[in-house]
């Protein structure tokens, strides 16, 4: 038994019951179940990564309403596919729109949506994985709600696979023995439709074998061999993206320019690439090198003004710079580590001499009492307590070890005194 129907679309949830996963806005009192149930929606923005039922869920919301379905995807439409449906939206009933990766529609595209949305004339879904704050343009976005779906955790991973085998007939009849799975966890992703493709070209692998078992190193092997072309809309969108990432992060010119390369040559947003990159300047490289962010942000800028195929030369020089300097995460440790404690203990109170005494009553009450103005004092600095007294002495951030945080380690020092800059 053959099909010509992808498996992952075959398995395509058609109701909320059968669908796994984002139990944050389907499961029962959540804010999408109820929309679905009540049969109306606002325009929503579906923001979320490659595989976590974004068409999906659009899919279902259309069949509640049992309104026109319109499909769209913002790589191929243009101006004229939009101004078609629009014109054709007539009644009391408007269709609803479904517009895949909204954020590849460009400022003249997604201007010309909404004044049908403002007036009700459509309802759009749009669907993107890339954060609508910087490429939806803000006049869409107040007329829409934009609804986060999350990646999906292994276990709606092994839940989505077990399902396959329990509910697809093809599946089924390969009698096909499992003694390994992880891998499959490991090369999806956190991607449904990605783990779908993988089993099933596993699957197709050993068809022609009489015992057929399915064993991590196998799956290892056709997933090398099935996913190496550069997918800018999923499969190796993300494995390419971490590839040059870390090799920037690793201090390697030559491989961050040719992930790069691989990138630009699959047609790649070159503002997605920017963007990672001003991440991180903060993230990796952070007061290690304070140029980097600078430098990255203005490539950023920059892609958005030039475009390509100019753009390839601003982005290898900002790739090379920042591959070329010095190493700190001591900020992104630092907020994490701070994060956490806020977690454990959200409320701790700020310490009266820090507070704000705008009233009588309040300095009465001794806020701000005892604070020292350090712009008073020699090098304008003056030892007193700026923590909650719960955490006293207690050090969120570490200088790396590396000159200029060297240098703020040793300004530290001189003020504070010699502490182990060690987080206890």
């Amino acid at each position: 038994m053959t099909t010509q129907i992808p498996l992952a679309e075959r398995l395509r949830p058609k109701n909320l019951d059968d669908f796994i996963g984002q139990n944050h806005l389907v499961g029962k009192g959540m804010p999408l179940r109820n929309m679905i149930e009540s049969g109306s929606f606002p325009s929503i923005i579906l923001w979320g990564p490659p595989g976590v039922g974004k068409t999906t869920l659009a899919q279902i919301l259309a069949q509640s309403v049992q309104r026109p379905f319109h499909f769209l995807s913002a790589i191929e439409a243009g101006v004229k596919d939009l101004r078609d449906i629009i014109q054709s939206a007539k009644g009391l009933f408007p269709p609803i729109l479904f517009i895949d990766e909204i954020h590849r529609f460009n400022k003249t595209q997604q201007d010309a949506l909404l004044g049908a949305v403002e007036k009700g004339r459509i309802s759009l879904i749009g669907a993107t994985t890339e954060n609508p704050s910087f490429e939806i343009n803000s006049a869409l976005i107040s007329r829409c709600q934009v609804i986060v779906l999350e990646q999906h955790t292994p276990e709606h991973l092994k839940e989505i696979l077990n399902r396959a085998f329990e509910t697809d007939p093809w599946l089924s009849s390969q009698k096909i023995q499992l003694k390994e799975t992880d891998h499959f966890i490991k090369f999806s992703g956190g991607d449904a439709r990605k783990l779908l493709n993988l089993l099933e070209a596993v699957v197709f692998s050993i068809q022609g074998e009489k015992k057929k078992f399915i064993t991590n190193a196998l799956i290892e092997k056709v997933a090398a061999n099935n996913f190496s072309r550069y997918d800018k809309s999923g499969e190796q969108h993300y494995d390419v993206i971490s590839a040059f990432i870390k090799s920037i992060r690793g201090s390697d010119p030559q491989a961050a320019v040719y992930w790069l390369a691989r990138m630009i040559h699959g047609g790649e947003d070159p503002k997605f690439i920017a963007r990672r990159m001003l991440i991180l300047a903060s993230e990796d490289i952070g007061n290690a090198n304070p140029t980097a962010m600078i430098l990255a942000n203005n490539t950023f800028q920059a892609v958005h003004q030039v475009g390509m195929p100019e753009s390839r030369i601003i982005l290898s020089q900002c790739a090379i710079y920042l591959a070329c300097s010095s190493k700190s995460n001591s900020s992104y440790l630092a907020i994490d580590l701070a994060l956490e404690e806020v977690r454990k203990n959200p409320n701790l109170e700020v310490p009266l001499h820090l507070r704000n005494s705008p009233t009588k009553l309040m300095k009465e009450m001794g806020y701000g009492e005892g604070y020292l103005y350090a712009h008073h004092y020699e090098n304008n600095f003056v030892k007193q307590a700026f923590l909650p007294k719960e955490l006293e002495n207690f050090e969120f951030f570490t200088p790396g070890k590396n000159p200029r945080e060297q240098e703020m380690k040793q300004f530290l020092n001189q003020r504070w005194g010699n502490k182990s800059n060690e987080p206890k």
